[in-house]
């Protein structure tokens, strides 16, 4: 199979996890978790699986000068990122969450440009922007935003959540280029880990352990398991091929991906609204795609010359 398929392939099961992270992450808090409990909670589990899967298979070294980068990936892309996720969810709903993630692609879009020099090209912008067209009119067709004092906070802090991602995806390129997927994400999710223990400790000390239920600990399995360790992987893995403004522009994919589900579960019907938007999301992903390509033809057909 291709090598691009097999990017697509990897970040249409991250948004999927992701897409399906957003209910079960709400149903966690406040209770039987608070923010910061299940952030610890999250961290804790990344860390213990990256490196004991790393000491296994992978047996690899980071040079010194990386470990700076790899520090700020932890810090963008584990602590500051997933933390402010989680405080912000707990205050705003999945739905609101959803609608300013919609923004991320272009955040990293231009992070991409300054920091990696990543070609900002009108194909790739007319794709970003069919895409945001497409992911407005799914979510805001039901018309079920929450515009209270609570969802506005949490929606400022998912802002931030947003960027923070958009920061670490465009950081993580050049690294995952660099070194194995597994050696990359040890050590981000070691320095995220580090980041995030001294403002969860306090938290995680008050947790009640016998007052957790067996499907929340299922749920808190699946943040850990699916949502951070196979995602994460998923994530580096696709951006080993494809240009980091690809991999967020999966963003707008969460709510097809969402109504897809509701509709087989019988709580939801197909409008024509939804078909429209599915086909301008998946024809901005097609645009966004189309220039990668062409553009790896043009550098092989510019090599071929010399």
């Amino acid at each position: 199979m291709n090598r691009n398929i097999k990017a697509h392939l990897a970040l249409l099961l991250t948004t999927l996890i992701f897409g399906i992270h957003y209910s079960i992450g709400k149903s966690l808090m406040p209770v039987p978790f608070q923010p910061m409990q299940l952030m610890f909670l999250r961290s804790l589990g990344a860390v213990l699986l990256f490196w004991v899967f790393q000491q296994w298979f992978i047996q690899e070294k980071v040079a010194r000068k990386d470990l700076l980068m790899l520090a700020l990936c932890g810090f963008f892309g584990f602590a500051a990122n997933q933390a402010l996720f989680y405080q912000g969810l707990n205050l705003t709903t999945p739905v609101d969450a959803s609608i300013i993630h919609v923004m991320n692609p272009i955040f990293v879009l231009i992070f991409a440009s300054i920091l990696i020099h990543e070609k900002i090209t009108f194909v790739k912008v007319i794709g970003i922007v069919l895409g945001a067209i497409g992911a407005f009119i799914l979510i805001l067709y039901g018309k079920m935003m929450n515009m209270s004092t609570n969802s506005f906070a949490g929606d400022i802090l998912v802002m931030f959540n947003m960027l923070c991602y958009a920061m670490y995806l465009v950081l993580m390129k050049p690294m995952v280029g660099k070194y194995n997927s597994m050696t990359v994400l040890k050590w981000v999710s070691f320095f995220g880990f580090l980041f995030i223990l001294p403002f969860s400790v306090k938290g995680i000390t008050e947790l009640h352990l016998a007052s957790i239920s067996v499907n929340a600990w299922l749920g808190v399995g699946y943040v850990v398991v699916f949502n951070t360790f196979i995602a994460y992987l998923l994530i580096n893995f696709a951006l080993k091929t494809v240009e980091a403004s690809m991999v967020s522009f999966y963003t707008y994919l969460q709510p097809v991906i969402a109504s897809v589900m509701s509709v087989s579960l019988g709580t939801e019907a197909i409008t024509f609204p939804k078909i429209i938007s599915a086909f301008l999301i998946f024809g901005g992903v097609f645009l966004v795609s189309r220039v990668k390509k062409n553009s790896s033809v043009r550098v092989k057909a510019g090599a071929g010359k010399e």
